[in-house]
């Protein structure tokens, strides 16, 4: 069974596991199936550790938010969330547009066939050859975060006798903090603070080869209350209407940013996007009512929310073992593939992530066990005191929540253990989508 609250006797009916499971995917006798697919025969085909995305899961979190947001909004995917290419072209199959924040994630978006005029590129420290390089295409924005980088980006221009069309990233005040990780609003790398914007505005409209098309505002991340996010946004577009009075021509963009959370923990509950869409139905008539804003494009570029929920990474138990009255699961796999469910991705309070016996889901939870990986730290925990059925050597552990800011954000190298196969299935077919060379060196 599934398990990942505090004390319990018998299966729970409400816990976030099982709510993730009965929500975007199936089980049958017990085992865990995707999209059709069962673990146990994935697990033997392509080995364990695994990553396994469904993309009839990631569909559906689409769809959800394309009705949310409407028309007038356009959705560029994250590719930070994960930038596996399969993944990455199925998005631009939805009529996506891609946010890079680095070369690598900008050559993967144009090798997946995105058009330039369909990328953003963000981030706080672009190198000079990646200014370059996408000062040379006719990329749809970049996004400038400090004078520095105005400058390096106008003179590079000048280089290449281009004009880059950017948008300004402003850290608000702190009026609009929220999220589990806050990136504005505070003292932040991120972007030109909101108290210095005239000065910002004024020797930007000096740099000749740089043209302002848009505005960016990105305050927060893994936001689940819909107020904080429609606060946010009241604040993007005052901020937008500022910038758009001191140009000789339309804004063109208004980049809401990302910051859709997903739940993880018990204690969380889904980001209410009925919620959210009445809020944005004023919001959206009030740039339509404006000379200043109304031919901008509306643009959120979020990651998480559409890849999260639709990954698992699935382990064998190696080994059990007791030590001082505890139960130790040991795994194939561990934090050097799932980082963040260690809790050493930013967490300041650790919390297990959810977590199944995928192969046994009807199993009784008897017991409670540490769930650790195979790396010589102490660090490498990815359940502690877990309520749950006593596993057995062979079985097969579950952690959901791991589409996004999973194996990419890990530290894949430590130890020189294989990398995870990844595997895409859709309507009872798979495939790997892989590209790395370390998967299965035995």
């Amino acid at each position: 069974m599934i398990a990942n609250v505090e004390d319990v006797s018998t299966p729970p009916k409400s816990d976030c596991a099982r709510r993730i499971i009965d929500r975007c995917f199936q089980q049958d006798r017990g085992v865990l199936s995707v999209s059709g697919r069962s673990i146990e025969a994935l697990a033997e085909q392509y080995g364990t550790p695994l990553y396994v995305y469904s993309e009839d899961v990631q569909s559906s979190a689409h769809d959800r938010l394309k009705r949310a947001y409407g028309n007038r909004f356009q959705i560029f995917y994250s590719m930070k969330a994960n930038p596996n290419p399969a993944l990455v072209q199925s998005f631009l199959q939805r009529g996506c547009g891609l946010e890079v924040a680095s070369a690598g994630e900008l050559k993967t978006a144009l090798s997946a066939g995105c058009s330039p005029n369909r990328i953003l590129f963000a981030g706080p420290a672009k190198r000079d050859e990646e200014l370059r390089f996408a000062a040379s295409l006719p990329i749809r924005e970049v996004h400038v975060e400090s004078m520095g980088e105005a400058r390096r980006l106008n003179r590079i221009a000048q280089e290449l006798g281009s004009v880059v069309d950017i948008a300004l990233r402003i850290n608000p005040d702190a009026s609009v903090q929220g999220g589990a990780m806050r990136m504005g609003g505070k003292p932040s790398p991120f972007g030109f603070d909101e108290e210095v914007l005239d000065e910002v505005l004024a020797e930007i409209r000096t740099l000749k080869q740089l043209r302002i098309t848009g505005v960016h505002q990105f305050t927060g991340t893994q936001i689940l209350d819909a107020d904080i996010l429609l606060k946010q946004y009241r604040k993007a577009i005052e901020l937008a209407r500022r910038v758009a009075r001191t140009l000789p021509h339309p804004l063109r963009t208004i980049d809401f940013g990302g910051g859709l959370g997903i739940p993880y923990f018990e204690h969380e509950s889904e980001l209410d996007l009925n919620q959210l869409a009445e809020g944005l139905a004023p919001l959206i008539r009030e740039t339509e009512r404006d000379p200043l804003l109304k031919l901008a494009d509306l643009v959120i570029e979020p990651g998480r929310f559409l890849v999260g929920e639709s990954g698992i990474y699935v382990a064998r138990v190696i080994d059990c073992k007791q030590s001082r009255g505890r139960t130790f699961v040991l795994l194939d796999g561990g934090m050097n593939h799932q980082l963040a469910a260690s809790g050493n991705l930013g967490q300041t309070i650790k919390r297990n992530f959810p977590i199944a016996l995928v192969n046994r889901l009807d199993a009784a939870i008897d017991t409670k066990v540490d769930i650790v990986g195979p790396l010589c730290t102490p660090l490498d925990s990815l359940a502690r005191q877990l309520p749950f059925p006593q596993p057995r050597v062979g079985d097969l552990i579950g952690v959901f929540q791991s589409g996004a800011y999973g194996l990419t954000s890990s530290p894949t190298g430590f130890l020189s253990h294989p990398t995870p196969a990844e595997v895409l299935v859709e309507s009872n077919s798979d495939r790997l989508i892989s590209s790395s060379s370390k998967t299965r060196p035995l």
